[in-house]
């Protein structure tokens, strides 16, 4: 159900990249946020330019061709389909959310190549099997297959439930798999960076929480962490011909690969 009265995640990061599907309350909590911590615009544009780095370069030089991307939010420009296929053609993507908005604009994820294919899964992060058992109508699981968590497992405020999900979600690939975690820390603007968090987790909305450097990379053991390791994100293998973003932000993330 649609609820207007409380902020939701998708809606405040979708105010924050210039876009018009949010309402009042997302608003307020964006500009308190902002009030706090002004680089906060910075770091939504960050992790989406991180997006569509670590997408083009899987696509590409990795040779990746599906991808499971779980927390997709609202569409907006260079969706995970649009950037990987632009590269692939052929590539094959399973959006999954939770949040009733996202679902009204789900077509908007379901344009495809004719090559390719795109799937939505209306489900929420912490139901594995179900997210497993549907994406498989349009991922192969037999072939590498790249997770994406892109500001997702910070929702997960328990460390074990989030450990498990991410932990279930790996087995289920094969390797040569990839696993991409984007998440809020306090390592960056740590003291506005609590505040606003505390302010977001008193409004009633889904309580979030940040973690460590040391406490993201967590996810990714037993995975080969691709260079540069966890970082801010918009320090991810910056593009020079297209450097965005380039001062540090309270997101970090990280990349890493299933091995044999």
């Amino acid at each position: 159900m649609l609820n207007t009265e409380v902020a939701h995640s998708a809606r405040l990061w979708n105010y924050l990249l210039g876009g018009k599907d949010n309402f009042a309350a997302d608003r307020e909590a964006a500009e308190y946020a902002l009030a706090l911590m002004p680089e906060l615009v910075q770091s939504a544009r960050a992790n989406r330019e991180f997006l569509g780095r670590v997408v083009r370069h899987l696509a590409g030089e990795a040779g990746i061709r599906q991808f499971l991307d779980i927390g997709t939010g609202l569409p907006t420009a260079n969706n995970t389909h649009e950037v990987a296929q632009a590269v692939a053609p052929g590539s094959r993507i399973v959006y999954v959310d939770n949040d009733p908005m996202v679902l009204v604009h789900a077509r908007a994820l379901l344009t495809s190549t004719s090559e390719g294919a795109t799937d939505y899964i209306d489900a929420d992060a912490n139901d594995v099997e179900r997210i497993l058992q549907d994406a498989a109508k349009t991922l192969d699981f037999t072939e590498p297959i790249t997770i994406m968590l892109l500001g997702i497992v910070n929702f997960i405020v328990d460390d074990a439930a989030a450990h498990a999900v991410v932990a279930r979600l790996v087995e289920a690939v094969p390797p040569g798999s990839y696993l991409v975690i984007s998440h809020p820390t306090l390592e960056v603007n740590g003291p506005a960076v609590e505040q606003s968090m505390r302010q977001w987790n008193e409004s009633g909305a889904a309580p979030i929480t940040a973690r460590s450097r040391d406490e993201i990379a967590g996810f990714f053991d037993g995975l080969e962490l691709l260079d540069p390791g966890v970082v801010t994100c918009s320090a991810w293998r910056p593009d020079p011909r297209h450097p965005g973003i380039t001062d540090k932000v309270s997101e970090f993330a990280g990349v890493g690969r299933k091995p044999a």
